[in-house]
């Protein structure tokens, strides 16, 4: 495919959707898939999930690259989402829409009754769909925090978060950001937060901005407390000192004389950042460092049995190895020396077959356990598999450890010049989950993304609660994830599909977890070196 002509972020408003949960409204979250050939969708994004609610409106952006030349095939599913599970197979779809993206390009802002299948209408609902092209790559970068809020709950204070709104080009409000909610607090101080220039205020730094505080009620039905407007030339000034803005409720300011704020929003820092690629990084000079980690515990069966996981069928393949080789050919690319350390977990090992091994190198040499290439990793396996013992238990912490301990040491350069991707294949049974989260815990901290790839029928749910993608997983102490740097994928999803497409959907969230790791430490990407003469 051609060089995209630009990139596209879409932005998704929904209104009267059908209603799911009993004595509820639904929870609803949209997703962008693109046809990817054939009749194979392809997932792109999905929004968050908003709760409670039958008119949402996202404030996570969907991107996408524009072809001019190429009629791109979309489709946005809504969602009603009752559990924390990635896989949408078992929540309710409320409908959807198949359009193309050259319609919405061209249409700008694109309304459409919601389906439930092609040409079956949904019953009710529509959906709103926005695009805008994105040609700045700076963002804004805010923290913000609020004093003498009224007290809107009966029992108890306020729940106050804030609803960040630009106007845009047809004179309506568009959300671009909603803060997290401050529980029981009327003097809330909220996390730092950053939204590309471009979704904040179309890079216009003079555009109106509006901004509404309220009270979360877990019904939907929030309570305004109070909105001011304002831009972004005015929010700068707190790069020297503190801004306030009255917060003003204009129904208690139509009813009172004596009324003069319902509270003060006071934004302690704003700053332009510029947004830095993966390509950025990657062009600079970053390494990713690839290791795996490979599943020999007794639940996978003896590999003498056709019925095991570890049973090379006669082409010389198991879901082991594909999933190896798919996940390991996109990612070599970016490692030049094209050494991998490799190692084994849950087996016992030759001579003696004493205690089971927690981590071992796959090449039998635990002072040099790199292979070369993925060819290298292959044969060490398939070499090693009729040497050891499968045992127990499953514990993953001491390989992720292990890894952690190497990103650690690359963490001290202060430079962004290594990344390290761990690649986990299990068949799921986990026994150390505890360790394993506090060791995800610490290891959110350093240059590292843990990818697990879940082989044969086993029961995932301990793995999704691994994959925090909605930054709810905590240490054992209740210490939460710095960032999300888990993917998991049950290797059953894609068995029929090309190789191809388990590496796309694996590897889907290492580059944005790349660049938030250096982001988060303030490194921007090296000079690229000059090419040798």
């Amino acid at each position: 495919m051609t060089d995209c002509v630009s990139k596209v972020e879409l932005t998704v408003s929904c209104s009267n959707l059908l209603d799911k949960d009993v004595g509820s409204k639904s929870d609803p979250l949209c997703v962008l898939l693109q046809k990817s050939g054939g009749d194979k969708w392809a997932e792109l994004g999905r929004t968050e999930r908003l709760n409670n609610t039958s008119s949402p409106s996202f404030s996570q952006r969907l991107k996408i690259d524009y072809y001019f030349e190429t009629v791109q095939n979309l489709k946005l599913g809504v969602y009603d989402i009752d559990n924390s599970s990635v896989d949408l197979g078992d929540d309710d779809y409320l409908g959807g829409v198949e359009v193309t993206l050259g319609q919405i390009v061209s249409s700008k802002t694109l309304t459409r009754p919601l389906q439930l299948k092609k040409g079956k209408p949904a019953g009710k609902g529509t959906i709103t769909i926005t695009a805008e092209e994105i040609k700045d790559n700076r963002a804004i970068q805010l923290e913000m925090e609020a004093k003498k809020l009224d007290k809107k709950d009966t029992f108890g204070k306020s729940d106050p978060f804030l609803e960040i709104f630009k106007k845009a080009d047809d004179g309506k409000w568009q959300l671009v950001h909603r803060t997290e909610v401050v529980k029981n607090n009327l003097n809330p101080t909220w996390r730092k937060f950053t939204v590309p220039l471009q979704t904040f205020c179309s890079s216009d730094l003079e555009r109106p901005l509006k901004v509404d505080c309220s009270d979360y009620d877990s019904d939907g039905s929030h309570d305004l407390i109070g909105s001011f407007t304002t831009k972004v030339s005015e929010l700068q000034k707190a790069s020297g000192s503190h801004v306030e803005f009255e917060c003003v409720h204009p129904e208690k300011q139509k009813k009172k004389k004596s009324y003069k704020n319902s509270g003060v929003v006071t934004v302690k820092s704003c700053k332009l950042l510029t947004q830095y690629t993966f390509l950025d990084y990657v062009m600079g000079g970053c390494q990713i460092n690839f290791t795996v980690g490979i599943d020999f515990t007794g639940s996978n069966g003896d590999p003498r049995s056709a019925n095991s996981l570890h049973y090379m069928s006669p082409d010389g393949l198991n879901q082991y190895l594909s999933a190896l080789w798919s996940v390991g050919q996109v990612v070599q690319d970016y490692d030049t020396d094209k050494l991998f350390p490799a190692f084994g977990f849950g087996a016992k090992l030759p001579p003696d077959y004493q205690a089971a091994h927690h981590e071992f190198a796959l090449n039998f040499n635990p002072t040099s356990p790199y292979c070369q290439g993925i060819q290298g990793i292959v044969e060490a396996y398939r070499m090693v598999l009729p040497q050891v013992r499968l045992s127990g238990p499953t514990n993953f912490s001491p390989l992720i450890n292990h890894v952690a301990a190497i990103a650690s040491a690359a963490a001290q350069t202060n430079s962004a010049s290594q990344y390290f991707v761990l690649l986990i294949l299990t068949d799921g049974e986990i026994t150390d989950f505890d360790q394993t989260r506090d060791a995800i815990v610490r290891a959110s901290r350093l240059p590292l993304s843990i990818i697990i790839v879940g082989v044969g029928p086993a029961d995932f749910k301990a793995m999704e609660l691994l994959d925090g993608d909605d930054g709810v997983l905590r240490s054992t102490v209740g210490e939460a994830v710095a960032r999300d740097i888990v993917q998991f994928v049950p290797f059953r999803k894609f068995k029929d599909a090309p190789m191809a497409t388990l590496a796309k959907s694996v590897l889907a969230e290492v580059p944005n977890q790349l660049v938030s790791y250096f982001k988060m430490r303030g490194f921007e990407p090296q000079k690229p070196k000059a090419a040798a003469t």
